[in-house]
C-alpha cells in the first residue's frame, strides 16, 4: 500500500463545499486585502492561543523579522536560537540585522536546552527563539526564567505548533510574541503563504501591525520603516475554516502517534513528550542509526519519509563566517545523522501506520 508522508488534498476534500464557498464569497466581495476575513480570523486566534491580539502576516518568515523588529532588534545585536531547525529562523535574525548565536538542543525532544543557553549570553544579547520541532512547545518556563535573569526577551517561533500545549497554555502564547506558519504542509495550512504575529502585550501588537503594512496606519503617515506583509483575505477565509476543526485534526494526529508508538520495532526512537506538553505532530520524527536502511525499505513499499536539517544551520554555507565546525554541537550532529519523518497526517488509518512499521522494521532488521 502506498502511504504518502502529507495528505493536503484529503484534509482540503473533507472541508471542500465549506472552503470554496467561502472564497467564492471573498472573490465576489471585491474586499481582498485586509477585509473582514482577516480582522475575523486575527481575532479567533487570538481567542484561541490566549494573547492580546494577532496580527496576520505574510508568511512565518516575515513574522519572525516582523518581530525582531517590533521589539527594536538590528545590527550590532544578538538573538540566542537553536542550529536543529528551518533555515527562516535564523534567515529573519540576519533580515533583521542582528546575529544568530547557537545552542545545541536537549537529546529528548529535540530542542533547544536551557541549560546550554545561559553559557551564549553576552552583553549583546537582546533575545532568545526557541522553536517549538516538529509540533512539541519548547521548555518555556526554564527559558522564561533565564531571559528574566538577563533582562532577554523570548520570541516563540511556534511555525510549527499550531494548538500544540505546555502547562496549560497553547503555543503562541509561551513569549514575549510567537509567530506561526499556514504554509499548506502545516497543521493548520493555507493554500499558499501566510502567518500570524501574536503578543501579550497591546502595544506590541499595535507595532507588529504597523510594520506590517508600511509602518503606516492609513497610508498617508509613515511612522516606521516596515514592510509589505499581509494575510492575504482569501487565506484568511480558508483558515478560519480550519480552525474550526483545528482541535480534532490534531486529536486525529495523536491518535496516528499512537499507533505508532505501539507498533514501530523498539529499536527505533520515537517522539519524546514531556509530562505537562501536548504534541500537535507536525510530523512524527523517529531517530535511528539504521536510518538509511530503513529509508530504502520504506521506498520499496511506496512509502514516503523525510530527513530533516541534515545539515545543520551552523553548518550552512550561509553562516560559515561564524566559524562553526562540526562536533561544536554534538546532540545536533547526532540528531542530524539518525531522525527520518514517517508519513504523519489526520487521516491515516491504523492500517497504513501497520504497513509503515513493517517497512521500518524490514530497514533495521
Amino acid at each position: 500500500m502506498a502511504v504518502g508522508l502529507m495528505d493536503i488534498k484529503g484534509q482540503y476534500t473533507e472541508l471542500q463545499e465549506r472552503v470554496e464557498a467561502a472564497v467564492l464569497d471573498v472573490l465576489r466581495s471585491g474586499r481582498v486585502i485586509l477585509g473582514p476575513n482577516v480582522k475575523a480570523f486575527e481575532d479567533e486566534a487570538s481567542a484561541f492561543i490566549g494573547t492580546a491580539g494577532s496580527v496576520g502576516v505574510a508568511n512565518g518568515t516575515d513574522g519572525l523579522t516582523i518581530a525582531l523588529r517590533a521589539l527594536d532588534i538590528g545590527p550590532g545585536d544578538e538573538v540566542v536560537t537553536t542550529p536543529f531547525t528551518f533555515y527562516a529562523t535564523a534567515e529573519a535574525i540576519v533580515q533583521a540585522g542582528a546575529r544568530p548565536v547557537f545552542v545545541d538542543i536537549q537529546p529528548d525532544t529535540l530542542n533547544i536546552d536551557p541549560a546550554k543557553i545561559e553559557a551564549a549570553i553576552t552583553a549583546k544579547t537582546k533575545a532568545i527563539v526557541p522553536v517549538d520541532l516538529f509540533g512539541l512547545p519548547a521548555d518555556a518556563d526554564a527559558i522564561a526564567a533565564i531571559a528574566a535573569r538577563h533582562g532577554l526577551a523570548v520570541i516563540e517561533d511556534a511555525c510549527q505548533a499550531w494548538g500544540a500545549s505546555y502547562k496549560g497554555r497553547r503555543a503562541g502564547a509561551l513569549g514575549d510574541l510567537a509567530v506561526f506558519s499556514f504554509f499548506p504542509t502545516k497543521n493548520l495550512g493555507g493554500f499558499g503563504d501566510g502567518g500570524l504575529v501574536t503578543a501579550h502585550d497591546a502595544a506590541l501588537v499595535d507595532k507588529v501591525r504597523l510594520l506590517r503594512f508600511h509602518g503606516s496606519k492609513d497610508k498617508k503617515i509613515f511612522e516606521l520603516i516596515g514592510f509589505n506583509s499581509r494575510l492575504d483575505e482569501v487565506q484568511a477565509a480558508i483558515l478560519r475554516i480550519e480552525l474550526e476543526v483545528i482541535d480534532t485534526w490534531n486529536a486525529r494526529r495523536a491518535q496516528v502517534a499512537a499507533w505508532y508508538d505501539a507498533h514501530l520495532p523498539r529499536e527505533v526512537r520515537r517522539p519524546a513528550v514531556p509530562q505537562g506538553s501536548t504534541h500537535v505532530y507536525h510530523l512524527y520524527v523517529t531517530r535511528s542509526p539504521k536510518r538509511d536502511a530503513i529509508a530504502a525499505a520504506l521506498k520499496r513499499r511506496a512509502v514516503d519519509c523525510a530527513v530533516y536539517y541534515a545539515t545543520p544551520l551552523h553548518l550552512q554555507p550561509v553562516f560559515a563566517a561564524y566559524g562553526h565546525k562540526p562536533g561544536e554541537f554534538p546532540v545536533t550532529d547526532a540528531a542530524a545523522a539518525e531522525n527520518i519523518a514517517l508519513p504523519m497526517h489526520p487521516n491515516l488509518t491504523e492500517a497504513a501506520v501497520k504497513e509503515v512499521a513493517a517497512g521500518v522494521a524490514a530497514g533495521v532488521a
